[in-house]
């Protein structure tokens, strides 16, 4: 049967999006040059990507797209970059031997494809960390903060056009389309996402390299600011120190909690205060429900590690570390100011409450995200009601628009299955862990799961804070490494490709 789909316009943008990698690829290139690294691996991507991105723009010359090319250009693009962007770790870690975490290939796509879902969760231990090349965790760092711009553009361009989970909603919530007449073209709305996002990174360097300047921040020098900055505005979580943000001084924690706050905040309505336009924010339920919950959790984890006598170390210590991993965890940053693996049950189970919350719609945050949760709120709560009044009719509100019975499905189905794939990917990981006799306990795969699916990053046990994601069998791994792919594009667009009636119909 013929195909439906305009497959060759799908790749031809996905070969745009690859040839331009080469880009980002010279920063890495140019720092291994200037350190007397090897720069072999940088040489050896920027080679793939251009060559590999020319041949696919040739396949189309039109290349518009329809839903369909959407879904396909989406999932081709994000699993295109993460192979690429491997090359460099996978190089390295050839020549550094087995010693290395890269030196397996799977680990290579582990951390690739963790750093442009911005997942921030790592195949990395001490030694690795340690013996790394400066440009190799450049690179890290970068590919999350291509990521994060890049999932903010097909987020507000085209994932709501798609009507992902819910997605198309953030036009009511953030009134998009006015800025959509100010820029009516995707490119235009991408040069102003482009300008905000790249804003907000130099401010954070700018910020975090300040404190190390009057002594606030010994170790917070030129790279680790820049490191740093990359990582918290693309709400992301991979650093160059073994330690996060541990590393740094209480200062530098605190300075560090704003940037991923507004990371996670919807960049039209950061658009709107660049504008001097307070007004908007201000009236976004979502924003209000989203700092709301960050105080709600945030105060609960500091009074339940404050009861504890062997965590509790002063009022500051205590509310900075309760504030920051909440923080860390609600925008799906996946940062640690302290290893939170040791803390109290109480405090690690509202820590794992808080993962499939996410920051807002519209940002580079993962996870579930506050829009899809207020709205499910407000629908059980509108359900309530006429329960009990069955002849009103009470249709959710959001903001001054009403929400459409076909939305609010939509987002209940796409929550629901989102809580079926983590249980299954749970249910992988322990399975595969009994297999070849390593011990996870359930809390443990709970945790990695909901960490690596919702794209959050640290979790606990052998996946805590201070720990990595080497200790769990290859298999696995690899299972990871689509588990993240799947669910940082919002799932859809990965599993209707699975689908006959796509391709056919």
């Amino acid at each position: 049967m013929r195909i439906r789909v305009d497959w060759r316009s799908s790749c031809s943008l996905t070969g745009t999006v690859l040839k331009w990698l080469a880009v980002p690829l010279a920063a890495p290139l140019v720092l291994a040059a200037y350190d007397g690294d090897a720069i072999t691996p940088f040489v050896v991507a920027v080679v793939v990507t251009a060559v590999l991105g020319a041949a696919l723009e040739l396949l189309s010359d039109e290349r518009e797209l329809g839903q369909r090319e959407g879904f396909l250009m989406v999932a081709l693009t994000w699993l295109g970059v993460a192979v690429v962007g491997a090359i460099p770790f996978y190089l390295a870690g050839l020549a550094a031997g087995p010693s290395s975490a890269f030196y397996s290939l799977v680990n290579a796509l582990f951390e690739s494809m963790s750093g442009l879902t911005t997942t921030g969760a790592t195949v990395m231990g001490g030694w690795d960390f340690e013996n790394q090349s400066r440009a190799i965790l450049l690179w890290r760092q970068l590919i999350q903060w291509l990521g994060g711009l890049g999932i903010l553009i097909v987020a507000i361009g085209l994932l709501s056009n798609l009507m992902v989970g819910g997605a198309q909603l953030m036009e009511t919530e953030t009134q998009t389309r006015n800025v959509t007449k100010l820029t009516p073209q995707i490119e235009s709305t991408a040069r102003l996402i482009w300008g905000l996002y790249v804003g907000l990174t130099l401010l954070a360097a700018a910020t975090f390299y300040a404190l190390h300047l009057v002594g606030l921040g010994p170790n917070m020098d030129l790279f680790n600011a820049v490191s740093h900055a990359l990582t918290s505005v693309a709400t992301a979580g991979f650093s160059p120190e073994g330690q996060s943000i541990g590393a740094f001084s209480p200062v530098v924690q605190w300075a560090v909690m704003p940037f991923m706050i507004l990371g996670a905040t919807n960049f039209v309505l950061l658009y709107y205060i660049s504008q001097g336009d307070f007004e908007r924010p201000l009236e976004s339920e979502e924003l209000r429900f989203y700092l709301g919950a960050i105080v709600f959790f945030s105060v609960i984890v500091s009074f339940i590690i404050g009861l504890d006598p062997e965590i509790n170390k002063g009022f500051e210590e205590t509310l900075r570390h309760g504030f920051f991993n909440v923080v860390s965890l609600v925008t799906t940053t996946g940062y640690a100011s302290t290893d939170f693996d040791l803390w109290t049950p109480g405090a690690k189970h509202v820590l794992f409450l808080c993962m499939f919350l996410g920051g807002m719609a519209g940002s580079t945050t993962c996870s579930i995200k506050t829009l899809r949760w207020l709205v499910i709120f407000k629908g059980l709560y509108r359900n309530f009601f006429t329960s009990i009044h069955p002849s009103a009719v009470r249709p959710v509100r959001l903001g001054d628009g009403v929400v459409e019975e076909e939305t609010i499905n939509d987002i209940f189905s796409y929550v629901m299955l989102a809580i079926v794939i983590f249980f299954l990917l749970t249910i992988i990981i322990v399975v595969d862990a009994a297999r070849v006799g390593t011990t996870v306990t359930e809390f443990e795969a709970l945790g990695a799961a909901a960490s690596i699916f919702l794209n959050i990053g640290p979790a606990f046990g052998m996946a805590g804070p201070m720990d990595n994601y080497a200790g769990f069998p290859v298999t696995t791994r690899a299972v990871m490494v689509v588990m993240m792919w799947i669910g940082r594009i919002e799932i859809i667009p990965v599993l209707v490709l699975l689908l006959p009636a796509y391709w056919r119909s």
